[in-house]
């Protein structure tokens, strides 16, 4: 995370790969950029923490190569998204964008795998203890 907390990116990750950055409700969303600096997929999921954010991330990572997406058309406009749907069908991660062909956003779905599967793994931040109170109340 930045000094004023607007975002932690990975070490290499300038201008590509993940990064989670804290919304306005003070909570953390993550984001895979393509090498070229462009957005590849973001999550709708909120975190806590940038650290969650991080794990939520690394664990789609490991599983990668399972990855399957429900591929729709969007509710308002023209064009298509990918959506990787969760737990209770909610979207663990989407598309950063819409697609104007079916194929393409089928395409696009592919490289995201690729990329996403092309990440380095590292050394996750341990949860934080919850705070004990030393003076026995």
């Amino acid at each position: 995370m930045d000094a004023a907390g607007r975002g932690y990116t990975a070490a290499g990750a300038s201008r590509g790969g993940f990064r989670a950055e804290r919304a306005a409700d003070g909570r953390y969303r993550w984001q895979l950029k393509a090498p070229n600096g462009r957005v590849v997929a973001i999550t709708p999921a909120a975190f806590e923490t940038a650290a969650e954010a991080e794990r939520g991330f690394h664990g789609l990572r490991t599983g990668a190569v399972e990855l399957t997406a429900r591929i729709t058309h969007v509710r308002d406009g023209i064009g298509w998204v990918w959506v990787i749907p969760g737990s209770r069908e909610l979207p663990e991660v989407r598309s950063s964008r819409a697609y104007e062909r079916y194929a393409t956003c089928q395409n696009a779905f592919r490289r995201f795998v690729v990329l996403l599967s092309k990440q380095q793994p590292r050394e996750l931040p341990e949860r934080a203890a919850p705070l004990r109170r030393t003076d026995g109340r």
